[in-house]
């Protein structure tokens, strides 16, 4: 059969430009609807019950946006996707009845088994560890009553006030759509666009500049609840709390050129560690810390305990520490265990309960929906990493990934088939939400207790030392620095960066190019929902990692630089104060073949100098000898090694001969080594000869805390 020509009539003209137009996504102008195309006018706040009441499930638009954000991604997590988990149990040192009913928490008999999930938020499963970015602590408590998951991250606050943002700002700080990139970074123009256009992120964006977001392991940082839970005893009295995660081993970061340098050399860097802690028995260890609130104080302080972008100082509310978490069990299998965990901000237990947090109601919805996507369906609960300790007894049906075999007949509630089982609880122990009082208009609005957007932004930026000042100041200037369009840099420092502090802001402007601000106050905090702020703190101390504990070196890593005739009994006696406490001291040589000391006993490196670095140890150590030093200033890479910790405030020690590596390091603000005895200067342990007394054990001090002097200009 021929085909015949279409007729000029018949024939497809082409379409004109305006005929497409609907469906081009960057139309300028028009209006935001649903997928229905209903118009909407707000996508800021949420439906409430009442300017602080609860988000309401009516909110069509809140679930779309939220339901369409969930299913994004298959079947990597959309936030939170690359992360390392590890088994353990957490133990309550004494009963907290007074506060709350749940048995893990008031039975110090107990030890509750757990699972805990720690990622980065922003990269994808392939990016690496050490960006600079949020880290999730998740974790999970198999209670005897059901599951409690505690969803938090490494910093007290978050990006924003109501969860109906939270598309907007995964959004902004993914790669940009039109070419991917940055990958697993927040320095370029989408974030910063979102930033500079709504102040509420100012808080965040503080802490995510700050060392907190470059932490030097898992195990050395804190962990957060970020929102405002209720604790409820057995006679229905009621307390506000947020919960903490205290490392023992104490809170401790890299710096900004160790991260990019890891990143390289290491990408797997936390997850390894954590790993391999575990594995040989240094187990991380936390202490759950409780700041507890009568229920009538929300509004006490000042700000608004709803508010999720807003912390309560420890200082006006101590942290209780009440119990401890143990990890000391790896996965076994990464996928079956650590991918397919499911946490849910909804799992609570009878004696825990959840506020009107707008942010914690979107994610009351989100998290539960998100896992039937990326979990294949509804029965994701039956999965092994995720299944209860506790019987489960109900009547769900059927679905994906189906495990359980029911054999009743009776699938429904009431029934006479299966002897009326399962029977309800007796309402003493039976999950009970608390009983508030909610009335209010249907509204879409924010409560003027959250206006506050710049106060604690300040607070923070005022509360660290003077060297995590600079390196937030270094942060901006990078961050900031990346993002091509002038008028976003323009908005961050003359809307955002100057009402923190206005010599902050200043300092930022000239490094990206812009003019900087004129001097100005920051506005006045609104009153929380009318009431008489009470005076909070100006500076809080807790805030600042330095004055975290820094008194021990359990578990760092030493690097020991040695080649042929190194001084084996002076590194005998350093490795032995060294693990007396609790530390480990690897060799690193030239290549993986023995080294001969010079009293003729063989070692054999743990590592290369092409395959290891400084930026992968918490310290570095040359030991004496002159052939083996000799050998060491041949080799760049050794050089580099000792000029890298040097750099990054790390403890340095060096005896006899292995002084000159400084020099060659180009190390030019030290004294001449001594010409007798010790010395110390700058955490520069630095001995006249081999095997002087004390040499070990003023290291093992230095090590403790990185020497932050050194940034600073040196003395004249």
């Amino acid at each position: 059969m021929k085909l015949r020509k279409p007729s000029a009539k018949t024939r497809p003209t082409t379409l004109k430009s305006e005929s497409l137009e609907p469906h081009r996504m960057h139309a300028v102008g028009k209006v935001l609807t649903t997928d229905q195309g209903i118009p909407i006018s707000d996508t800021d706040n949420s439906l409430k019950a009442g300017i602080r009441g609860p988000t309401l499930l009516e909110d069509f638009h809140f679930r779309e946006k939220m339901m369409r954000f969930d299913h994004e991604r298959i079947p990597e997590r959309a936030v939170h996707a690359r992360g390392a988990g590890a088994h353990g149990y957490f133990q309550v040192y004494k009963s907290l009845e007074k506060y709350t009913q749940a048995r893990f928490l008031t039975d110090p008999s107990l030890r509750t088994p757990v699972f805990v999930r720690f990622s980065t938020v922003g990269g994808s499963r392939g990016s690496a560890d050490t960006v600079r970015d949020v880290r999730g602590f998740a974790t999970k408590f198999y209670t005897e009553e059901g599951n409690f998951d505690l969803v938090g991250n490494n910093m007290p606050v978050f990006f924003i006030q109501d969860g109906i943002k939270f598309p907007d700002f995964v959004h902004a700080v993914k790669p940009e759509p039109h070419n991917e990139i940055p990958q697993a970074s927040s320095a370029h123009d989408s974030l910063w666009d979102f930033v500079s256009l709504v102040p509420e992120t100012t808080h965040m964006i503080m802490w995510l500049m700050s060392d907190r977001a470059i932490p030097r392991s898992f195990r050395m940082m804190e962990g957060f609840g970020v929102h405002t839970f209720r604790l409820v005893n057995a006679a229905g009295k009621a307390n506000l709390v947020k919960f903490h995660w205290k490392p023992l081993l104490g809170n401790h970061s890299l710096v900004w050129d160790e991260a990019q340098k890891l990143s390289g050399k290491d990408p797997d860097f936390h997850r390894r560690d954590l790993w391999e802690s575990i594995e040989r028995g240094d187990f991380p260890e936390y202490e759950l810390g409780l700041q507890i609130i009568p229920e009538g104080d929300e509004l006490k302080y000042g700000f608004d305990l709803l508010d999720a972008t807003k912390l309560l100082p420890e200082e006006l509310a101590p942290v209780q520490r009440v119990g401890k978490l143990t990890l000391n069990r790896n996965p076994d299998n990464f996928f079956a265990e650590t991918e397919q965990v499911a946490f849910c901000v909804a799992n609570v237990v009878p004696g825990i309960d959840f506020t009107n947090d707008p942010l914690m109601q979107a994610r009351l919805f989100s998290y539960l929906d998100t896992q039937l996507t990326r979990l294949g369906g509804p029965n994701f609960a039956e999965l092994p990493i995720n299944k209860p300790v506790c019987p489960v007894t109900n009547h769900q049906q059927d679905g994906f990934g189906r495990q359980t075999i029911p054999t009743s007949r009776a699938n429904y509630h009431p029934n006479s088939l299966g002897g009326g089982c399962p029977v309800l609880a007796n309402p003493a122990s039976a999950f009970r939400h608390t009983q508030e009082r909610v009335e209010g208009h249907k509204i879409r609005a924010r409560s003027g207790s959250f206006s506050d957007h710049f106060s604690q932004a300040t607070l923070f930026y005022k509360s660290l030392s003077r060297p995590e000042q600079e390196h937030l100041v270094a942060a901006l200037e990078f961050e900031v620095g990346k993002v091509e369009r002038v008028e976003i840099r323009e908005r961050v420092v003359n809307q955002i960066l100057v009402n923190v502090d206005p010599e902050l802001a200043v300092r930022v402007a000239r490094a990206v190019g812009v003019t900087p601000p004129k001097a100005t106050r920051p506005p006045k905090p609104s009153k929380a929902a009318g009431k008489k702020a009470a005076p909070s703190v100006e500076v809080s101390p807790a805030l600042s990692m330095e004055n975290s504990p820094h008194d021990s070196i359990r578990t760092r890593k030493i690097a020991a630089l040695v080649s042929d005739g190194f001084a084996g009994k002076e590194l005998d006696g350093v490795r032995k104060v060294l693990e007396e406490r609790g530390a480990t001291l690897e060799l690193v040589g030239p290549t993986l073949s023995p080294v001969t000391s010079q009293e003729g006993r063989e070692e054999r490196p743990l590592r290369t100098f092409s395959t290891a670095s400084s930026v992968m140890y918490d310290a570095v150590y040359v030991p004496g000898g002159e052939k083996s030093v000799a050998a060491l200033l041949r080799v760049p890479l050794a050089v580099d090694f000792v000029r890298e910790a040097y750099v990054h405030c790390k403890a340095l020690a060096l005896s006899a001969d292995a002084n000159t590596l400084l020099d060659a390091a180009g190390v030019r603000d030290l004294e001449a080594p001594p010409s007798k005895g010790l010395d110390a200067t700058r955490g520069v342990v630095r001995s006249a000869k081999v095997e002087t007394k004390g040499f070990g054990q003023l290291f093992t001090e230095s090590i403790a805390r990185r020497h932050w002097e050194r940034e600073a200009p040196p003395p004249a």
